[in-house]
């Protein structure tokens, strides 16, 4: 399902950052698939893209403890949200956005929220002790009630999670469907083999839930999406490009076929 059919950048007479982007500069684009993927080199302008229409769709960020519009990291590219117009086959305030570097510091935030709970029900239960049992076992299960939440929705144990457990045990239980989800770097937590889990989350989600999917990466296993849409960034524009020539895919392959002749050069 494609929600979000596409958008228009107006930027004539504007050259501070992030209009100074060159691919994003007076920008129309389309989405044609489900899942759009982003790639090209560091500051060519994925991110941006993707905080931009993050702001101007007011999706759910991640990473921030209020709404987007109280997240401060993302001030810088407020003024291209402004000058982006969105064009929709079906509006959705479905799904999130998250960076790579919002997903730790959520996992964080859920392991002290945690933490507090358990914390207050102790604190609760000594407090109290001469109360009713009745009435005391519904004062602290306020507590217990909260932390139980969380631990079945995240897990119980983030803790004895690796980073890659713990992100594909996110995006389970945040996934729905009809959603649009901006994700910037999402392997960076992933493993390669937890990389192929992800992407087989992503398909059954783009098909059966009707989900679609912005996602910038560096990683050739989730460029490899089957029927997403590649769009370059690099050379100072975006354009459309097949898989086998997006460059990380040429450069991997060939340093995985004679990793020594890149090698012998640094």
């Amino acid at each position: 399902m494609i929600h979000l059919r596409g958008l228009s950048i107006a930027t004539r007479g504007r050259e501070n950052f992030p209009f100074s982007v060159a691919a994003l500069r007076d920008l129309e684009l389309e989405f044609r698939a489900p899942v759009t993927v982003l790639v090209g080199e560091n500051g060519t302008g994925k991110s941006t893209l993707l905080e931009g229409i993050a702001c101007a769709s007011g999706s759910i960020a991640v990473g921030s403890s209020g709404s987007i519009d109280e997240d401060r990291s993302l001030d810088a590219v407020r003024p291209l949200a402004r000058a982006m117009k969105l064009v929709w086959n079906r509006p959705t305030h479905r799904g999130f956005f998250m960076r790579a570097e919002d997903f730790f510091g959520f996992v964080n935030r859920v392991k002290t929220e945690q933490a507090t709970f358990e914390r207050e029900a102790v604190r609760v239960r000594a407090e109290n002790a001469d109360m009713a049992p009745a009435d005391l076992a519904r004062m602290v299960g306020a507590y217990t009630g909260s932390a139980g939440a969380l631990a079945d929705r995240y897990g119980s144990d983030m803790d004895a999670m690796s980073h890659g457990e713990q992100f594909l045990a996110f995006f389970r239980s945040r996934l729905v469907p009809k959603g649009l989800y901006l994700l910037d770097e999402p392997e960076v937590a992933l493993s390669p083999t937890s990389q192929l889990a992800f992407l087989a989350l992503l398909i059954d989600a783009a098909g059966e839930e009707e989900c679609q999917f912005l996602i910038a990466t560096h990683s050739p296993i989730l460029m490899a999406m089957p029927g997403a849409d590649i769009l370059s960034f690099d050379g100072g524009s975006v354009a459309r490009i097949d898989f086998d020539e997006v460059e990380h895919v040429r450069l991997t392959r060939e340093f995985l076929e004679a990793p020594e002749r890149f090698l012998r050069h640094l």
